[in-house]
């Protein structure tokens, strides 16, 4: 650890922050990552073997993929060689390479592990494909984002992709203890504040070990309660990037909630979403898109109400807007479901483009021209309002499709039940007239 700090122009001795202070020595320090480091993980077998392949760290912020990949370059005798995409480009990674090949014809190896990897961009990541490929260098890529989308095809394939975990209670209490082990003293809160201030950190044991620093240095007269520990902390803002995996991750969640008729979960969903900044006028599309596709005639309402719901917040905007909104999302959670119509519809495009340029069958087009009459356009067709119940009977589609599919089904829920009766007594007509 003092070598990083002299390469950083610090000295040994020069006041650290409490978090670098407590970074692991060994991977068996290491708190909440034992599926991915114990005897039996991908990590524990590679370094029982004594190997470690190319690997791509992916997990979100302050749950030690830096310091798992520093400790795995001194367990497999690698030359730890940091990079950040953040900082680093084009001749950054080539001299880093160079500085590899001259290691590796001495017979030393090197782990190079490149923070952020997903912000190089598809040309940058290329190059590494050779240096992993010879065995240059034992690739570490640490990232925040989903692997499958950010990161090239031919570089996952030449890497292990290890998911890391959000810590939980257990892990970030583990880093409290150690912090007040290290400070010599507890920290000054009361249980309920305990347990808030882990809550603060969303799952980041840096963060939280940065709020324990600042708890540690108050001194308070007493220890803090909730609402006092308030006044000197913030709560660490929500991981919510609204172009990127969370953001399609929640909304999912979301219109999950919706389709299984949850309308708590829905409303949690809606509020972590505006909560983190989510554009509310993108929700109102996806409330009225989630009324067609979920809802449909089991609740012709629905529709209705999504769309009052994205006026009422064009007129009201933030925040009083936002209450619409949650009401459209309870209106549908709690409406009736089907995907009859969707369906149907999904059914219908795949037919019309089987079916090419069928024509419709000559009594139902129009007839206004006398060629037109001679050719049967309109002959024998019966007007629907003046037959028995409003319908004739007729077929309506063309006399060359042999089979009449049945594309739309309702279900037996809400308003849909009594179309599907109604349905039945019109489709036993046509069938009938048919013979």
């Amino acid at each position: 650890m003092s070598d990083l700090f002299q390469s950083a122009g610090l000295e040994s001795d020069a006041p650290r922050p409490l978090a670098d202070r407590l970074r692991p020595q060994s991977l068996d320090e290491v708190v909440g990552q034992d599926h991915v480091l114990g005897p039996d993980s991908p990590l524990g077998r590679m370094l029982a073997q004594g190997r470690l392949s190319s690997i791509i760290l992916w997990g979100p912020p302050g749950v030690g993929k830096t310091t798992i990949a520093r400790l795995l370059a001194e367990a497999s005798g690698l030359e730890f060689h940091p990079l950040s995409a953040v900082f680093s480009g084009v001749a950054d990674l080539k001299k880093a390479f160079e500085h590899a090949r001259g290691r590796r014809a001495a017979g030393k190896g090197t782990l190079l592990f490149v923070d952020e990897i997903h912000r190089f961009n598809r040309a940058q990541q290329d190059g590494f494909l050779p240096v992993v490929e010879e065995g240059v260098v034992t690739l570490v890529g640490a990232t925040t984002e989903n692997p499958s989308f950010e990161l090239n095809a031919a570089l996952l394939s030449r890497c292990q992709v290890l998911v890391l975990k959000r810590l939980d209670e257990g892990a970030l209490e583990l880093l409290l203890q150690r912090a007040e082990a290290a400070e010599g003293h507890e920290l000054p809160l009361l249980a309920d504040a305990r347990e808030a201030l882990i809550a603060m950190a969303d799952g980041d044991g840096r963060y939280l070990l940065n709020l324990a620093e600042e708890v540690l240095r108050l001194e308070p007269e007493a220890p803090l309660s909730t609402p006092e520990l308030g006044k000197f902390l913030q709560r660490r803002a929500p991981v919510y990037d609204k172009d990127r995996e969370e953001h399609y991750n929640l909304i999912s969640a979301l219109h999950k909630s919706v389709r299984g008729s949850d309308p708590d979960a829905a409303l949690y969903w809606l509020a972590r979403m505006l909560g983190a900044g989510e554009d509310p006028l993108f929700l109102a599309r996806r409330i009225v898109r989630m009324a067609n596709e979920d809802i449909g005639l089991a609740d012709p309402t629905a529709i209705h109400a999504a769309l009052a719901a994205k006026e009422t917040y064009d007129f009201l905007g933030s925040p009083e807007g936002e209450l619409a909104l949650a009401q459209a999302v309870v209106h549908l959670a709690c409406a009736p479901k089907s995907n009859a119509v969707y369906v149907a519809w999904k059914a219908a495009q795949r037919l019309a483009g089987e079916t090419g340029s069928l024509m419709p069958p000559a009594h139902i087009l129009n007839a206004p021209t006398r060629l037109m009459k001679d050719q049967g356009y309109g002959k024998g067709y019966e007007y629907d309002h003046d037959a028995p119940g409003g319908v004739s009977g007729q077929d309506y589609f063309p006399d060359a499709m042999k089979d009449r599919p049945r594309l739309y089904e309702p279900k037996d829920t809400g308003r849909e039940a009594a179309i599907a009766e109604r349905l039945a007594r019109w489709r036993a007509l046509r069938e009938k007239r048919r013979g």
